[in-house]
């Protein structure tokens, strides 16, 4: 489903030598994989996340969608066949909840009636009632309610893919483990393949189906739980494991 061969990232550093974000990343995300990109701060995982979608163009190396470099497509289409979901659901606050999830299909053209209908359908899929919700608008949400209508909108016109970046980091820890059950329930239920950045490495084992641990602009190791934690690639791995993990 997405492919990344050699992808590299530069730009001029205040110093004025040259800052390398991404240095020759190649991975692949299977369809219907849900994968976990964590690493150090700056180690480069919101950097390769937004090539995906073309927010950041790549200084070399390609980036694959179905077997199509995203350079040769339209950023504006391809962007709409990717949902992207930020941390604290990043709504807009003018909008009422049904208004900033039917957003897109309205950019679509769709019809009022068919994206009413779609934008129940969504709320309920997410646990929130479209008759109670749907005219609120963010500041009179939860932190969590505003993360379940985030996630809906990313769904909104049916992406094959979904990135997200550190989308639940901002909630308190009870809220963050009823959204990750109520993600994990999600993902069975729509088979999408999902990009995660997070910070959290229980979150990456729990969520991710694969995790991705990447450091200074490098992909260190990709693997299941299991392989991360019984074939370390190096002693970083095993030392932010360690760090990173209580149990």
């Amino acid at each position: 489903m997405i492919a990344l061969r050699e992808v590299r990232q530069e730009y001029p550093g205040r110093d004025g030598k040259t800052v390398v974000a991404l240095d020759g990343v190649s991975l692949e995300v299977r369809a219907g994989e849900t994968l976990c990109l964590i690493g150090t701060s700056g180690s480069g995982k919101t950097t390769l996340m937004k090539t995906i979608n073309r927010l950041i163009q790549p200084t070399a190396g390609q980036v694959l969608i179905d077997g199509r470099d995203v350079r040769e497509q339209d950023p504006i289409r391809l962007r709409r066949r990717i949902g992207y979901v930020i941390q604290k659901g990043g709504l807009f606050p003018h909008l009422t909840v049904a208004d900033n999830v039917g957003l897109l299909c309205r950019l679509e053209g769709w019809d009022p009636g068919r994206i009413a209908t779609r934008v129940a359908e969504l709320l309920r899929l997410v646990t929130l009632d479209p008759e109670r919700f749907g005219d609120r608008y963010p500041a009179e949400l939860s932190g969590g309610q505003r993360q379940r209508v985030g996630v809906a909108r990313a769904l909104a016109l049916d992406p094959a893919i979904v990135l997200m970046d550190e989308p639940f980091g901002a909630l308190d820890p009870i809220t963050r483990a009823q959204i990750h059950e109520e993600f994990l329930r999600l993902k069975a239920e729509v088979g999408k393949t999902i990009v995660i950045v997070t910070h959290d490495m229980s979150e990456a084992f729990k969520l991710g189906d694969r995790v991705a641990l990447m450091d200074h602009g490098r992909l260190v190791q990709v693997g299941r739980e299991e392989e991360l934690r019984q074939s370390p690639a190096s002693p970083f791995v095993s030392d932010f494991l360690r760090s990173h993990l209580h149990a």
